[in-house]
Parts: C-alpha cells; structure tokens; sequence
C-alpha cells in the first residue's frame, strides 16, 4: 500500500535511510531475523537515530501528535492540586517519565509554585538528550528540577506517566494453524523490510485470556517490556511511600483480546495522519500500542504495589477537580473563559480522548482519596 503523507526534508530522510541500514545490518548478523519489540526499540530509541532520540519535532501543531498537556494546563493543575493531597503522606516529590516537551512538568510546578507547595524534587527520567534539552529550557525557572538516566533504586512521592507505556516495545504473536507464532522482522529479497513469523514460546501469550480459544490468523501484541517496568516500579516504591498515575489509550484484557480486533492495536502517527505501516520512514515517526491494563496491573502487584483505581481519563479529571479549576475563570468572561472550556471537553469527551485514555493508580501505602472512587472500575481489570 502506498502512503500518501507528507514529505520528509532531505535531512530527515537521509537520518531515516541511516537507521534503515542499522537496523538491516542488526537483522543480518542476528540470522535473518529480529523481534517485533527490537525493531521498534530501535526505530524509536537508536542512539540519534530513533524517533525518541534523534531530532524530529514529535508533539504539538509541528509534531506528530498532541498530548493532554498541550491541550491545556489545567491538565496539570489538577495533578498539582492531587499531588499536594498526596504529600500528605508521603516525601514531598514527584517524579515524571518521559517528559516530553516539559509542558506538563511546568504546569504541574506552576501551579504549585502558585499554591505555596513547590516539592523538594521534581525528577524527570528522560532517555531522550533531544527532549531533555528542551525540557531544561523550559523549566529553566524551576531549580527543583533534576534529571535522571534511569528509575533510583529508592523513591517515596508521586510519580506520573503520561503515554508512557504505549511508547514501549511490545512483541507481535499471531495464531498459526497448529498454535501460537511469534511475528518478527526479517529482510526480503530486495531487502526491504518484511514481516516474518516463528515459533512462538508459551510464556509470550500467558497475558491473553483463553489464547487457545482465538481463531487461526488473530493478530495481537504482549506487553512484556511494559509489564517489565510495572515491576521495576515497584521495586523502586517498596521501601517507602508512593502512588504511580499512568495515562495511557487501552483496554483490559478482556476488551483488548477480542475476537473483533483480530489485527492487533499496533498503530503510526506521522506528522498528524495515523496509519499502520511500522516500516514506512524508520526514526520519523512514532509506532505505538494500546496498552493491556490487566497486565500492567498484575505486574504492579507482582512488583509489591497496591492497585489504587483505574478509571476513564473523563472520570479520573472530574473527580479530580478540573471543573473547579476551569471555574476560576469565571464563564462570563467569556472570551477567556470559553477556549479553556473548549479545551477541557477534548480532555474530557467520550468523542475526544476522555473515555480510549485510561488512568491506572498504582502505590504503596498510600491511602487514595476517597472522591477518586466514585467511577472506579478496577473490578473490570
């Protein structure tokens, strides 16, 4: 199938064409064959190279896709508003992943800095050099700040992920006629890109209810690495105090692994146009999957931590108190008054992202508030 997207400059293009040859080159000294999770670890975060970690703009109007932060601040309002509830019982901390274009960040400090709360520490762990520098130009006011390579060993506070979990490898296995195959990469004759099945180990399918009951030809992606990280969390939460908040678009298990979505999640964004050709301009744009929140949730209780609520993004915001917050612009101002309202519905409406985005609380001794539950679906996990 030909794409018809936007042009890519010469630069761009050229940058694509040099992680094509490093991937090729990784396939053929790996017996003609990689993982689905490695070619996208690699297309997203090639030291330079990657989507992640090169240097093409990936959010707002230039980018490739728009966050809640960009949407509006009052996303991260409300956050600073709940994390000054939250410090309550635990060091007053926050530690974001993957902070993007440090808008959330800045929100979230604002608002903080406005309610007289500011935290000792504001960690971002953030892998990408390019999105690190912009970050520090952007917080540059705030000396909480402090940048980090990798999760600490120990953390008590608040952490926050927003679309964190999408962005992290997932493995393709696809239903053969005599059971389960794992879908890699592979190189075809004219050495191009091309997708390539093998045996499969059980371990790879174990997070998919009733596997076996699927038809020949289903499609999906696992979670393995995200799951990975679920633990690695609460590895790093046991010893003291702390709540997770991960927005991310998803299902549980039982609607992620339905017999209608038999070609999987798997998904492109390029410069505003989704698509689902992970081969098309390795490095320029983002390749993505729903995340299966039954499976992040079971890795966080693998990893020692409590699940505290899982909710719609919509709920999660209302309960939160972004009403409130808009509301501190009075409606009759209308000019001022109408663009955020206008902002807060694309938070909030099923039609937007308020219902596919989903928030998974996750934490250890932490008692969440009790206004959170009121939408709660955590039994549907």
């Amino acid at each position: 199938m030909q794409l018809q997207l936007p042009e890519p400059s010469a630069d761009a293009l050229a940058a694509s064409r040099s992680l094509q040859h490093l991937i090729a080159d990784e396939i053929r000294r790996s017996d003609g064959w990689v993982s689905f999770a490695r070619y996208m670890e690699l297309v997203l975060y090639a030291p330079g190279l990657g989507y992640y970690s090169g240097g093409a703009a990936k959010l707002g109007k230039e980018g490739d896709f728009t966050t809640a932060p960009e949407i509006s601040p009052l996303f991260g309002a409300t956050l600073a508003h709940l994390a000054t509830e939250l410090f309550e019982q635990t060091d007053a901390a926050i530690m974001e992943f993957g902070a993007g274009t440090g808008k959330l960040a800045f929100d979230i400090l604002s608002e903080l800095r406005t309610a007289g709360r500011l935290p000792t520490h504001y960690f971002i762990v953030e892998i990408s050099t390019q999105l690190r520098a912009r970050q520090q130009e952007t917080l540059r006011d705030f000396p909480q700040v402090r940048w980090l390579d990798s999760l600490p060993a120990s953390f008590s506070g608040v952490v926050i992920g927003n679309e964190v979990l999408d962005a992290m490898p997932v493995q393709l296995v696809v239903r053969g006629e005599h059971g389960w195959l794992e879908r890699g990469v592979a190189l075809d004759a004219a050495g191009a890109f091309a997708f390539s099945d093998r045996a499969c180990d059980a371990g790879l399918v174990a997070q998919i209810p009733e596997a076996d009951a699927l038809p020949p030809g289903y499609l999906s992606e696992v979670h393995p690495i995200a799951a990975g990280f679920m633990q690695s969390l609460g590895a790093m939460l046991q010893d003291g105090k702390g709540a997770a908040l991960l927005f991310d678009y998803g299902f549980p298990a039982h609607e992620y692994y339905l017999h209608e979505r038999g070609q999987g999640t798997l998904m492109c964004h390029y410069r505003h146009h989704a698509h689902p050709d992970p081969f098309y301009l390795p490095g320029l744009q983002d390749v993505t999957a729903h995340v299966d929140f039954t499976a992040m949730a079971k890795a966080a209780i693998d990893g020692g931590l409590d699940v505290l609520g899982y909710t719609s993004q919509a709920a999660f915001l209302l309960s939160a108190g972004i009403g409130d917050l808009l509301l501190r612009t009075p409606p009759e101002q209308a000019r001022a008054y109408l663009p955020q309202a206008n902002a807060v519905q694309k938070l909030i409406s099923p039609a937007e992202m308020g219902e596919l985005f989903k928030v998974l609380a996750v934490g250890k001794h932490i008692d969440w508030p009790q206004r959170l539950y009121a939408h709660d679906r955590s039994h549907r996990l």
